[in-house]
């Protein structure tokens, strides 16, 4: 896993050479560990899901490491539960990983999917440490059906209990297409969820 590191920790390095301010990590498979039916499946198989956590951190750290950036890099994390024609792959609240995660994890941000039911409560979001921004993922890309500005507000105001307006932002809960057939939604759609997005975010943070 370090040898994957280090390629990571290359390519880094390189976008950040090129003048790359924002660099994100899509790590998909970190929600196993938040997962009941992953988590048991897991303990069965006699894996010490404390100490699967610690090597998710040690390796993503290992990838991160020593980079030569300037002061407006900012590298973040999305925590991805699957998306691929509108399916998921992965549920369950945050908790399990929360501490281990967003304390231990040398990013500047995290982009966590908060669409629906699924991802539990923002009760996690109290291990967030005071330097770090939150991205809420509120804005499905998985179905056509619009979220009311009212509805965003609502969980934007909630999520703000565990950290301030200032280190939130708002965003898509994931990408629209993150393998080439894409999700069950139109062009129109999509536009119009983006829309949304922007609407909200200046009325929030102006």
């Amino acid at each position: 896993m370090y040898e994957l590191a280090g390629i990571i920790r290359d390519e880094v390095q390189a976008l950040i050479d090129e003048g790359v301010s924002y660099i994100q990590i899509d790590a998909p498979n970190h929600t196993n560990l938040a997962d009941p039916q992953q988590r048991e499946r897991m303990r069965q198989a006699s894996v010490d899901l404390e100490q699967a956590i610690d090597e998710i951190v040690a390796v993503e750290n290992a990838s991160l490491a020593g980079l030569r950036r300037g002061e407006r890099t900012v590298l973040a994390i999305h925590l991805c539960r699957g998306n691929s024609r509108s399916r998921w792959l992965r549920e369950g609240s945050y908790e399990p990983i929360a501490e281990k995660l967003f304390q231990g994890l040398h990013v500047d941000r995290f982009l966590l999917e908060y669409d629906s039911d699924r991802a539990g409560g923002f009760e996690p979001l109290r291990f967030i440490p005071a330097n770090k921004t939150v991205v809420l993922g509120l804005i499905t890309t998985k179905e056509p059906r619009l979220e009311t500005q009212d509805e965003i507000l609502r969980r934007i105001e909630a999520a703000s209990r565990y950290v301030p307006l200032e280190r939130l932002a708002i965003s898509p809960q994931c990408g629209f297409a993150s393998s080439a057939p894409g999700n069950l939604l139109t062009m129109d759609d999509q536009r119009r969820k983006m829309e949304l997005v922007v609407e909200i975010a200046r009325k929030v943070w102006g």
